[in-house]
């Protein structure tokens, strides 16, 4: 198949949540329910088995690392190769939580699925949950439909969230009390089923569209200005590497958990291209 990645990492279940930090991607390996990271020459490495699926990541302003527990709906601290609970969101999300982003100061935001997607469910609007350093968490953003990956600008003002089943990216102002205010249409993408996404200096969007099989960029409007086509099917992408211009693809061929961790088909694809990623804390 002809595809316009070179393959860095195989065998991997189902790739999720990719971050570059520390000179190395880090990523979840959801249905295998580990956390992992993978060096530029291909050196991988576990830094934690889960007893939960492992969903989006994030850090602290002390460097901590978050993991989001899925089914639990909790966020946990990565530290020592053992996981603590950080913060419960089973109060309030009503259904498995999935990505996460953290501003500068530390709060964080959480998506959830709103339903029981792979059980048959009929969809449901949802909403972010905001987590603050103490731990303590409330709604910020109502009326959304399968929130899941987002991206912060880097003045902090601005959060963009993929609505997956919405086929859009939708803004919000950040505001002095964390809540999200303002809501608007970023991109209506069409077709494309946006999962987890990257922002890169020129701040257009890097979308993992696994519904079409490619990875786009995305200017504010809906100008799609590159198209990727990875080998396996994309589910979420990071720019990174020494110059922020190797964009990651986490792709597998399927994210139903028993066939992904009968095939093992997931993999960490890269390409090279034009504008560096922004650099985010």
């Amino acid at each position: 198949m002809k595809h316009d990645t070179d393959i860095l990492l195989t065998g991997l279940a189902f790739p999720e949540a990719p971050r570059w930090r520390s000179d190395r991607l880090w990523f979840t390996d959801q249905h295998a329910r580990r956390v992992m990271t993978v060096k530029p020459d291909g050196q991988a490495e576990c830094l934690l088995e889960t007893d939960d699926l492992p969903g989006g990541l994030a850090w602290l302003p002390d460097g901590t690392v978050l993991v989001v527990a899925m089914s639990e709906r909790a966020v946990y601290k990565i530290k020592d190769r053992a996981w603590t609970q950080y913060a419960d969101l089973s109060a309030l999300a009503p259904f498995h939580c999935n990505d996460m982003i953290a501003t500068a100061g530390g709060r964080v935001y959480v998506g959830n699925f709103g339903y029981d997607l792979h059980g048959g469910a009929p969809q449901a609007k949802t909403h972010l949950i905001a987590v603050e350093t103490d731990g303590s968490c409330r709604i910020a953003a109502e009326d959304l439909l399968f929130p899941n990956g987002c991206v912060i600008t880097p003045d902090d003002s601005i959060l963009i969230v993929a609505e997956t089943f919405a086929s859009r990216l939708t803004a919000f102002t950040i505001g002095d009390d964390g809540l999200l205010h303002d809501a608007r249409v970023w991109a209506d993408l069409g077709q494309a089923t946006p999962d987890g996404i990257c922002l890169d200096a020129e701040g257009a969007i890097w979308v993992a569209s696994p519904g079409t099989g490619e990875v786009i960029r995305v200017e504010q409007g809906g100008k799609i200005s590159t198209r990727i086509k990875p080998l396996g099917v994309p589910y979420a992408c990071m720019l990174g590497g020494p110059e922020y211009r190797t964009l990651f693809i986490t792709t597998s061929e399927t994210d139903h958990p028993n066939e992904a961790n009968l095939l093992k088909s997931g993999r960490i694809e890269v390409t090279k291209v034009k504008v560096p990623g922004a650099r985010l804390p």
